[in-house]
Order: structure tokens, then C-alpha cells, then sequence
């Protein structure tokens, strides 16, 4: 997924710089800019770029004890650009190794998103038994082309690596699957599926997807399509996944991830989800009405780590926190966009339908320091906060409705309203909300009671979890200075219900 149409005033400085370097072997600068207000607003614990713009996780794969997290990247500038493959690598997915860029654009194109696998078998002859090569699928967007008016300007490629993703080799026959004549033509992400002794791509194709075979990486065969008339259609699907799941009854299903930009549950952009059944060539689903991972307005192009041992046996997504809609202008500088954090994933029944439901990683408690644990006095006081922190609330009985409200000393306000049957945040008066007309829209979720609720603040975002991941947000906002102040106002409730309050640290930096 990239960003649909570039801006006119970019455009030719590209095509320019495209057909000048052809190799395209750009050079990552590092920014020293003078200290800015907007510096507050860097992460403490989400995963940022080293510099400049990112957007979509890309090729995420475990391998060898390593989480490895490519991006979408243009190191040259904190705005959208020719696309790179930024990398990095974690052991625990919250402490990060940046790693020198891996794939740059060349004279096949931009380099979009897509996916990687560790080819085990050696179904491409890339490496070896002792030694298989991962393996990158991605799509090469070719602008010149595009701004020549050609259709048929995104094409899917591979690339490989013999030293665990530290440098990358394209294969020389590229494009291994040509467009067929389709002007979104994007996204792949590419599993081994053992159960077909094949692998599996599903790919991003204008309003739907459509799903490819092979048995060497190397040579795909269309087997269908799917979504023409099922999900959301206000604008261009992107990202898409397909995994095997178990639900919480011992059922196996299998669900679909699909972003959509435009057409977001909030608008803007946004992540659909399906649950269905699939025979190794069609997907299909009785799911009749939309459903979302996320009912925030800041998560999007989120997919699954691909080879996750079965000892860990987990399905883990992390996923891009922003919108399409003012991603160009927030108010990040130096390092422009983070990550969600990582969450695992898991599917509930719920009595005649499932439930896809996304909790924080359990390896965030590693970083979590318990400062404040009881009963609601002290929260009800009102709390002094750091300004990155956790706060989970375990909720025996309540009637009526209650509010946290988090601030800061210049009075901007992000508010929290929960009640048995609805979630909302309001960042309407919480600083800068001048980025988009949406950006000051109340978001509200439906809920099925409350049991629970887990919120995360970083310095420019939140990020709630309702009822063990059942109902999600997750919110940018820029405020004037940090957050340091929570309350919970229960003057319209009566709630019994114990509170943690942890501090989040992460010592190297991200």
C-alpha cells in the first residue's frame, strides 16, 4: 500500500530524480535540526524510523531469534517520497535494532509494500538447506510509467537475503507475477500453507483481492478472487492477509485483514476484517456486515508476522498509527510516523459469530513499572502521570457511565467515556486539531458491557482495549504540552473497580 495519488508539486521532482539515478541508490542522511516543540511528541515505546517518513509495516518475518520489521520509507524527507524498505530488528518487538535501508528503488520502480517468508525448503534454489534464504515479495510502483499514463505501472518482484535479512539480492528475472491490466495492482503478502503444500499470495486489486498460487515463489497462477460484493467500498483496498486461526472453542477459521483508503470506519483510512472459510483457492465468508479491527482512526495497513515457531504458537500484528488523511502534516518533525504497538491476535466465538480480538503484547509488561494499584480513591482525586504510562482498570460492577479525563498544564484534554454500551474518545479539545476536518470528531465503538479496559499513553497518542480486545482505539493528538494529569469522574456512576497504574520506560532508544 502506498499513498494513492501524488501530490502534483512532488511528482516531477521525482520522475527527475528517478531518471537521473537510476540504481536510485539513495543515501540515508542523518537530521539535526534545531530542537522543536514538536520533538515532545516522539515516542517513548512505539517503534519510529531513525529519520524522516515512514508508513506501512513491510516483511514482517521471525527468524533466528529476531523479529525483523521492514517499512515503508523515504529517507530523504519527512513527507511521502520514492518508497524504500527500511529494516530493523527486535528480540522482543519493543527494543529496536535499526539496520541499514534493504531494498531501494531501482529502474523498475518504487519499492512498495509487501511481505517475506524464510523459504525452508529451498522452493526458489535461492540458498540452501543449512542455509534457506528469506525471500521479500513486494510490489515495484513505477511513477514514469505512471505519469506517462500507463495502467500497468505496479508490478510484484522478489528479493533475497543469505545473512538474515542484512542484505538483499533482487532476483534477476523480475517481475515474477506481471499486471494483468489493473491500475492498483499491490500489497502482496505471501504464506507457506503446509495443509496445500503450496505457497499462498493474497494481493491487493483495486475494490477486492485476489489470491495466487506457486510452488517456487517464482511462477504464480491466479485461483480467485474475492470482496467485489462483501466489505466496505468507499475507496482502494490495500494490505491485505490471510491466516488459519483457532478460535476460543477449539474451531479452526480463517480470517482476512483488508485495509481500505478511503472508507475507514472514522474516516479516512481504516482495517475490515473477514471470517470465513478457505479450500487453498477461494476464500469464502457468511459475515454480512463490515467489521474493524479498530474503531480509532489511527491504525491501518496492519498485518501478521509470518514464521512464528509453533512453540510460541501466537499470531502477532502490528499495524501503522496514522490516517491517509493528514498523515503528510502531523506534527511529528524529525521522525515523522510510529508504529502501533505489537498486539496478538486471537478470535472469540460470540454466540452464533467470532470476534477478532487484539491485546498488547505480553512483553510490554517487561517495561512496565507498577507505581499505583487499589480502589478508585486516588484516580478519582486525580492522578500526576508521566507522560508515556499504562493504566488498566478491572471492572466489577458499575451503573451509569464514567469519564477519564487526561490533561495537561496548558488545558488541552483528551477525553475517555465509558458505559455499559458504548467507547468513545474525544480528542476534540486536546491541541492541534486543525490537521482534518475528522481529526476533532468524537469515536465512538459500541460495547456488550464492560469487564475491562487497558489504556496506553504515549507523548501523541493513545490507544484503548475494551473487554480483553474485543472493541479497540487507537488515536493520534498533539497537544500543547504532555498529558501529565488523569482523572476519573464518576459523578454520573456507580463503580466498583481496581486500578493499575504503570510507568513505561524503554531504555535504548527506539
Amino acid at each position: 500500500m502506498n499513498q494513492n495519488t501524488i501530490p502534483m508539486k512532488y511528482l516531477s521532482a521525482f520522475i527527475m530524480l528517478f531518471c537521473l539515478v537510476e540504481s536510485c541508490q539513495f543515501k540515508q542522511k542523518a537530521m539535526n535540526p534545531e530542537q522543536t516543540a514538536e520533538d515532545g511528541y516522539q515516542s517513548v515505546y512505539h517503534f519510529t524510523p531513525p529519520s524522516n517518513w515512514m508508513n506501512d509495516p513491510n516483511g514482517m518475518v521471525y527468524y533466528a531469534g529476531e523479529y525483523h520489521l521492514f517499512y515503508q520509507h523515504f529517507p530523504d524527507s519527512n513527507v511521502w517520497g520514492p518508497m524504500h524498505w527500511g529494516h530493523a530488528v527486535s528480540q522482543d518487538m519493543i527494543h529496536w535494532e535499526h539496520l541499514p535501508i534493504a531494498l531501494y528503488p531501482d529502474s523498475l520502480g518504487f519499492i512498495f509494500s509487501g511481505s517475506a517468508v524464510v523459504d525452508y525448503d529451498n522452493t526458489t534454489g535461492f540458498g540452501s538447506e543449512l542455509n534457506p534464504a528469506m525471500v521479500s515479495i513486494f510490489t515495484y510502483s513505477n511513477q514514469q510509467e505512471e505519469f506517462e499514463g500507463s495502467i500497468t505501472f505496479q508490478n510484484q518482484a522478489v528479493a533475497y537475503s543469505l545473512d538474515s535479512g542484512r542484505t538483499w539480492t533482487k532476483y534477476a528475472g523480475n517481475p515474477v507475477l506481471s499486471n494483468p491490466g489493473i491500475k492498483d495492482f499491490r500489497d502482496p503478502k505471501v504464506t507457506w500453507m503446509e495443509e496445500f503444500e503450496k505457497w499462498v499470495m493474497i494481493l491487493a486489486v483495486k475494490d477486492h483481492v485476489s489470491i495466487y498460487s506457486s510452488k517456487n515463489l517464482l511462477d504464480w497462477t491466479h485461483e480467485s478472487d474475492f470482496g467485489k460484493d462483501e466489505g466496505a467500498h468507499g475507496g482502494v483496498w490495500e494490505c491485505p492477509d490471510l491466516f488459519r486461526i483457532q478460535d476460543d472453542q477449539g474451531n479452526w477459521k480463517w480470517v482476512m485483514l483488508v485495509s481500505i483508503n478511503p472508507g475507514g470506519y472514522q474516516g479516512g483510512s481504516g482495517t475490515q476484517y473477514f471470517v470465513g472459510e478457505f479450500d487453498g483457492r477461494e476464500f469464502s465468508t457468511n459475515q454480512k456486515e463490515v467489521k474493524w479491527i479498530d474503531y480509532g482512526a489511527d491504525n491501518y495497513a496492519g498485518v501478521l508476522w509470518s514464521n512464528i515457531p509453533d512453540s510460541d504458537g501466537r499470531k502477532l500484528f502490528i499495524g501503522w498509527m496514522s490516517n491517509w488523511a493528514y498523515a503528510n502534516k502531523v506534527s511529528l518533525v524529525n521522525r515523522r510516523n510510529m508504529m502501533t504497538i505489537p498486539r496478538e491476535v486471537s478470535l472469540r466465538r460470540k454466540e452464533n459469530d467470532h470476534v477478532l480480538t487484539m491485546v498488547p503484547i505480553r512483553e510490554l509488561d517487561q517495561v512496565g513499572v507498577l507505581n499505583t494499584s487499589g480502589d478508585l480513591t486516588e484516580l478519582e482525586k486525580g492522578m500526576r502521570t508521566n507522560d508515556a504510562y499504562r493504566l488498566d482498570l478491572q471492572i466489577e460492577s458499575m451503573e451509569g457511565k464514567f469519564e477519564l479525563i487526561f490533561s495537561s498544564e496548558d488545558k488541552d484534554s483528551l477525553f475517555l467515556s465509558v458505559s455499559h454500551n458504548e467507547l468513545i474518545v474525544d480528542r476534540s479539545r486536546c491541541g492541534n486539531v486543525s490537521l482534518a476536518t475528522m481529526f476533532s470528531r468524537q469515536h465512538k465503538a459500541s460495547l456488550d458491557g464492560i469487564r475491562n479496559l487497558s489504556v496506553f499513553l504515549d507523548r501523541s497518542s493513545i490507544e484503548v482495549f475494551a473487554n480483553d480486545g474485543e472493541v479497540n482505539m487507537t488515536d493520534l493528538f498533539f497537544t500543547r504540552s504532555p498529558l501529565q494529569h488523569v482523572q476519573m469522574v464518576t459523578s454520573e456512576a456507580e463503580i466498583e473497580a481496581i486500578f493499575e497504574y504503570r510507568k513505561i520506560e524503554v531504555k535504548e532508544p527506539i
